[in-house]
């Protein structure tokens, strides 16, 4: 399973989302210089390491924004301290506005 199906599952299974939309972005970060104990050197892009997540739950209604993002790395905080090098959240809740 690819990192971006486990991170649609996960989601799907905690928020029960109306719309679900996740992204590959790493080709976006090519030649981004990466540091920390697993990242170093020049990024060439390749791989799932970042990601884009537009979200829309019932579960956000009446949430606040931060804590809707709290929320959403909460269900990936595995994968956040794995292989996933940076995260992009959107979330919504019904009947509201989207920016995407």
């Amino acid at each position: 399973m690819s990192m971006q199906q486990k991170i649609e599952q996960k989601l799907t299974a905690a928020f029960a989302p109306s719309q679900l939309v996740v992204i590959n972005e790493s080709h976006l970060h090519a030649g981004h210089h990466h540091t920390g104990s697993d990242h170093h050197g020049t990024f060439d892009g390749s791989g799932e390491t970042h990601f884009r997540v537009r979200i829309v739950s019932a579960k956000f209604d009446g949430v606040s924004r931060i804590n809707r993002h709290r929320a959403v790395n909460d269900v990936l905080s595995t994968e956040l301290d794995g292989s996933v090098h940076a995260l992009a959240i959107e979330p919504s809740a019904p009947g509201e506005p989207t920016r995407w």
